[in-house]
């Protein structure tokens, strides 16, 4: 039988490793490319909206070469899309499919996000997801290693494949621009991490060069204020599916080869198996981005202080190291992951003590890498609700900095306006005399605010807050049991593309 095959685009922004798109052109005579605009896109940061339409068009860019386009077209007999593990988008591809076989329309979903198949996963697990790295280890090696990616579909495997009357929709059907996703170009600053599948490439490329570096790489051992990135910072890539997960294991695999190297938790593997570990969590948890129903969270009297929330996400907290990093968040849309630890810890059980489902939003909105399953995981961990348990061991937002950034050349670079005060005072500049302060041409409390709270007495009675949360635990918290909706973002219902047969979005 020749099929007419829409491939649905959504996170696999790629043309290698992409198993749903080479199933799409098995027996195909026309092939349509769409992809659907998530109106919840508009209330994103402006960085992640520059990398998704950067994706979009050096992939539309890709599919031209393949005389293909980015644009519907109905009359379909097969549907292809890489499998998504979000609560709702799991709701709703079911819904999808149910429609789809109503219409005689064919369904076909890939596992390629993720190194594994997470329920099966969970399955090896007797049921239950992980709950510790080692676990996650120990069922990934009986599990062997992960898939190795499948080719990018070439012109050979086109020849006989066609996307008919694609020119004529270019004007209603092409990438759109930021001000068509309400944004103003003029207020966004220099693009560090351009979007898309080939810049990933290059990116990959250019990282696996370095085999020393490579095979030395230890994830604690790197630096969360360095001038530039001292890790891979192919994170977004990942997100958006510019860079198939498999195509990087197996890449850092031929690196590993015949050299000693570094071992997860701490090597690049081991990164890309803590991305392995918290989506399978998110599935087999139910509630997973939130506190209550979540069975392997501890539950926190946050409290609820909207200024001080507003000073943090406005990095307006009065400590440097702090500020600095929401900075940097605020402006290019990535931070180390160190970095992450001192706010997410500053946020909440360490000074501010509030709920991490607040910060959670907030990197969800400026994050370029802010994947679901990864943001709530990380939250959890750092808030100490769940994962990680040694509560007691609070980030200092003044000696954390110092350790690697002893001048705080990472401060005046995001603060300039501290650029001038001496190295003693840089971290703490509410304790330089009066005299410095107005040679440095900033009075704290006029030009640079005051610190919002007293670390080292809040911090404190944070700690006995977190005990006492602690003493109030389940004696079995890390119970869990089959999948519940969790809370995510609103998407473009694809259902009425399948009922209606008519345009459900810009592209």
């Amino acid at each position: 039988m020749s099929h007419i095959s829409i491939h649905w685009f959504r996170k696999g922004l790629r043309l290698h490793d992409n198993p749903a798109l080479m199933a799409a052109l098995q027996g195909c005579v026309e092939i349509y490319p769409l992809f659907v605009l998530d109106p919840s896109e508009k209330l994103a940061g402006i960085n992640s909206c520059r990398f998704l339409l950067g994706s979009l068009k050096d992939l539309d860019c890709s599919l031209q070469k393949l005389n293909s386009r980015l644009f519907q077209k109905w009359k379909v007999t097969r549907l292809t899309f890489e499998s998504d593990t979000e609560p709702d988008s799991v709701d709703r591809d079911r819904r999808v499919e149910k429609l789809a076989k109503e219409h005689d329309v064919e369904v076909i979903q890939k596992v390629s996000h993720t190194l594994y198949d997470t329920e099966r996963v969970i399955e090896k697990n007797n049921g239950k997801p992980p709950l510790t790295f080692n676990r996650l280890q120990t069922v990934l090696q009986a599990m062997g290693p992960p898939e190795k990616p499948v080719p990018s579909p070439s012109l050979e495997d086109m020849k006989s494949v066609q996307t008919t009357g694609w020119k004529k929709h270019e004007e209603e059907y092409g990438v759109p621009t930021f001000e068509e996703l309400g944004k103003d170009p003029q207020s966004v600053g220099s693009e560090l991490y351009p979007g898309g599948e080939q810049e990933a490439l290059r990116r990959l490329d250019e990282h696996m060069k370095r085999t020393g570096w490579v095979c030395n790489f230890q994830k604690p051992e790197t630096s969360p204020n360095a001038l530039n990135p001292s890790t891979t910072v192919l994170s977004p890539y990942i997100r958006y599916g510019c860079l198939s997960a498999r195509t990087f294991w197996w890449r850092l695999t031929d690196v590993y080869r015949g050299k000693k190297h570094s071992q997860p938790p701490v090597s690049l593997h081991g990164q890309l198996l803590w991305r392995e570990f918290f989506y399978t969590a998110s599935v087999g948890i139910p509630n997973f981005n939130r506190m209550k129903g979540n069975s392997v969270c501890v539950q926190v009297d946050w409290d609820s202080k909207p200024e001080l929330l507003a000073a943090w996400r406005e990095a307006r907290t009065g400590f440097p190291f702090i500020d600095a990093i929401m900075t940097q968040l605020r402006q290019e849309g990535w931070i180390h992951h160190l970095a992450r630890h001192a706010v997410a810890c500053f946020l909440t059980r360490g000074d501010l003590w509030i709920s991490w489902e607040e910060g959670q939003q907030v990197f969800e909105e400026l994050l370029l890498d802010g994947d679901w399953a990864l943001n709530a995981g990380n939250w959890q961990w750092l808030s100490a609700s769940a994962f990680f348990h040694q509560y007691f061991r609070v980030y200092s937002p003044i000696a954390f900095g110092k350790k690697t950034d002893k001048h705080g050349e990472y401060i005046k670079k995001y603060l300039p306006i501290l650029k001038k005060f001496p190295t003693e005072y840089i971290y703490e500049p509410w304790k330089a005399p009066r005299s410095i302060q107005e040679r440095a041409g900033c009075i704290v409390g006029k030009d640079y605010p005051c610190p919002i709270v007293n670390h080292e007495v809040i911090s404190k009675e944070n700690i006995k807050r977190m005990k006492l949360a602690y003493s109030k635990r389940s004696p079995d918290p890390s119970e869990s049991k089959g999948k519940v909706k969790g809370e995510k973002r609103k998407a473009v219902s694809v259902i009425d593309m399948l009922t209606k047969k008519k345009k459900a979005g810009p592209y």
